[in-house]
């Protein structure tokens, strides 16, 4: 008996990756905000009230989601802007990581790219909040960087920013361009590489002349 409720919540946190997962599969043909609740427990295979014993709607499921999508993006983000190699080596290193992601994850980059300017409120807010307190990491990860010298903190955040940004189109790219097609992945790979070059040699540049104060 002694094990009872550590089973139960056992059982508690399956269900609820259950709904997640289902209702990220179901998110592969539709918007959050075409979702209906009856949907995803149906997939899950028990009873709509049952639904609320873990999220408070479907909005709330949507939120959760975000944390689950850009948990797995956050360790891959924090990779590809890490100080270590040449320019052209971490470029290479970021295309690469970016791709491995989406062939991972490809129903996580799906829902944020969709979701982000999406029309469920709570969870665009969401997405926005966790990108930004992101951007903020990614930024402060730059200013250890021996190219951020001189760099002011506005700067910084606005590089992260960048960085943050492009590295979701590029994700959105792999997942447009079909596995099953090595030529459209070397395009994207190509198309991903000029992206990050011209950002890297606006950054190399960045304090030389005007860079920094022409728009100020």
């Amino acid at each position: 008996m002694s094990h009872t409720p550590g089973i139960r919540q056992a059982r508690k946190q399956k269900t609820r990756q259950a709904l997640l997962d289902a209702a990220l599969e179901l998110l592969e043909g539709q918007s959050l905000s075409s979702l209906g609740l009856r949907e995803v427990t149906r997939a899950v295979g028990i009873a709509p009230t049952a639904f609320y014993r873990h999220f408070r709607s479907v909005e709330d499921l949507g939120v959760a989601l975000v944390e689950e999508a850009l948990g797995s993006l956050h360790p891959m983000i924090r990779t590809t802007v890490s100080p270590a190699g040449e320019g052209e080596e971490r470029i290479a290193r970021a295309i690469e990581l970016i791709a491995g992601h989406v062939d991972a994850h490809p129903a996580h980059v799906r829902f944020i790219a969709r979701e982000r300017h999406g029309g469920v409120r709570p969870v665009r807010e969401a997405i926005q909040e966790q990108l930004a307190r992101f951007t903020a990491e990614v930024g402060a990860a730059l200013a250890g960087d021996a190219e951020s010298a001189g760099w002011s903190e506005e700067d910084l955040l606005m590089l992260a920013q960048l960085y943050v940004d492009q590295m979701l189109i590029i994700a959105s790219l792999f997942l447009e361009a079909p596995a099953s097609s090595p030529e459209a992945r070397e395009r994207v790979s190509k198309v991903a590489a000029r992206q990050l070059r011209l950002i890297h040699v606006g950054r190399r540049h960045w304090l030389d002349g005007t860079g920094a104060d022409g728009g100020r």
